[in-house]
């Protein structure tokens, strides 16, 4: 073990490895929770997506751990589970079987650009400000999440800003709805507001959301964690959380695996990936979503790996300059990005979102893990954790919705990066992040940033910053709204 992970020479022990990949275990382990709560929404399996959860955050994290012998654990990543849910089903019109197809793609995307300098050009090609603004705005976007899941909100429309209900032309002299009113889309014009806080589940809600602060500006270790499990056990008394629901077949760890077969593979079906390029008119709009899952994919663990690894000496100057000079796997940041790739094809082979390198690692770094040993320990926890399934059914959402907001609040740290007094980065900037939260996608900020970036340096005049590869991203992003216009 010693001569494996190479611990005297990283100046680091057994015991302390250990410790750290326990601490980094529970920083990160309310994913457990989050994850299928939000994929389930799509018409996934809640049970088949927490064991697809667990399954490839073992195997990305045992990957990293032994491949790159680095102490970075990998799980589904927060916001881009929300943007494939949020965006790719719900606004877009897919089926969670063609997103995953999408992610498993995505992952194939990753792993090519690892092994050849593509990489190195679509990173040139960034500029670092909207790299910051991306990073901050996931954070906007999944924070907004987390509050409106928790029922914090409220959204006034007066009759004339109704545009459809039911998916239907709105006709204000309707009375009844066959059904009942299942959506309704309003233009621009609404008006949120906050709710009164009379519910029961608000209430709790905003007492996890205390909870969880607390918890969290006092450095307690698996303070999200924590949280969800307060929030539940409070939710009992309250009568939100159904304890009957442990004792159901339907959540058992047999049952997980049943509902498994469900999810296992189905990125590769009829209504996956064969469906997914059935139609050559949608062809543009899968390519841009592949290329947004990609981008917020590479940017959030290279952000990462540079974050972390350049103050504690995980990652040398070497490695950072074999990340932008070197093709192949050679360095040990080449290493991790392939591991990190591999977690995501794999995730989706199984069943959820983007498998990606969690910033929570930090946590464990933080407490001395230096080395693979860390991931490692991470590894063996989340299998363990299988064995909890059937508690996965009576946590309400009301529980998780404070953790999504509190992680936004600790992504947007990337906007202190951002030089805020020079318009010349604050608009596109600004129009990155805060697109990501108001329109609800990480690809439409995303989009917003790159063409107000191009606009700035244009009227500027210094089209010479315009990478060229960022000239065709913006072209390809500007075509994608015009064949969404005339969908």
């Amino acid at each position: 073990m010693e001569n494996f992970f190479k611990l005297k020479e990283n100046e680091t022990t057994v015991s302390i490895e250990v410790m750290a990949g326990v601490t980094t275990f529970f920083a990160m382990s309310y994913i457990i929770f989050v994850n299928p709560a939000i994929l389930s929404l799509t018409g996934m399996p809640s049970q088949a997506v927490f064991l697809a959860t667990l399954i490839a955050s073992a195997i990305g994290t045992l990957v990293m751990g032994l491949f790159a012998n680095v102490p970075y654990a990998q799980a589904p990543g927060m916001g881009l589970n929300a943007f494939f849910t949020y965006t790719v089903v719900f606004a877009l019109g897919f089926t969670w079987q063609e997103a995953l197809a999408m992610v498993f793609i995505c992952g194939l995307f990753n792993i090519f650009i690892t092994v050849t300098k593509i990489r190195k050009l679509i990173i040139k090609s960034i500029p670092e400000l909207i790299q910051h603004a991306i990073g901050g705005g996931i954070g906007v976007f999944v924070a907004y999440i987390g509050i409106k899941n928790a029922g914090f909100l409220k959204f006034t429309s007066e009759t004339p800003n109704i545009q459809s209900v039911n998916n239907a032309s709105f006709d204000a002299a309707a009375t009844t709805y066959k059904g009942g009113i299942t959506s309704v889309v309003t233009d621009g014009n609404i008006i949120p507001g906050l709710v009164d806080f009379t519910s029961k589940g608000t209430l709790l809600a905003l007492i996890g959301l205390i909870i969880t602060v607390v918890l969290i500006v006092l450095n307690v270790r698996g303070a999200v964690l924590i949280g969800i499990i307060a929030t539940t056990l409070i939710g009992i008394p309250m009568g939100i959380v159904d304890l009957s629901a442990i004792s159901d077949p339907d959540n058992s760890l047999g049952n997980a695996f049943s509902e498994l077969t469900v999810t296992f593979g189905a990125a590769f079906g009829s209504e996956g990936m064969q469906a997914l390029f059935s139609d050559v008119t949608r062809l543009p709009l899968v390519l841009m979503t592949i290329f947004a899952f990609s981008l917020s994919d590479i940017f959030d663990t290279i952000g990462t790996f540079i974050g972390t690894g350049r103050k504690t000496g995980i990652f040398t100057a070497e490695d950072e300059a074999a990340l932008d000079n070197s093709s192949g796997v050679k360095s040990k940041m080449d290493k991790a990005l392939f591991a990190d790739a591999i977690a995501t094809s794999v995730g989706a082979i199984f069943g959820t979102s983007n498998t990606t390198t969690f910033v929570e690692s930090a946590a464990g770094i933080g407490a001395g893990g230096r080395t693979g040993l860390t991931s490692v320990v991470v590894a063996v926890l989340f299998l363990l954790a299988s064995f909890f399934s059937s508690l996965i059914a009576i946590v309400p959402t009301q529980a998780t919705a404070p953790s999504l907001i509190i992680v936004g609040i600790m992504m947007m740290s990337s906007f202190l990066e951002i030089k805020w007094d020079d318009l010349e980065e604050a608009i596109p900037a600004f129009f990155t992040s805060i697109f990501m939260g108001l329109a609800y996608s990480i690809s439409y900020g995303i989009a917003a940033g790159f063409i107000f970036f191009v606009i700035v340096k244009v009227a500027k005049k210094k089209t010479y910053e315009i990478h060229p590869v960022l000239w065709i991203s913006t072209g390809l992003f500007i075509l994608n709204f015009i064949v969404l216009a005339f969908i």
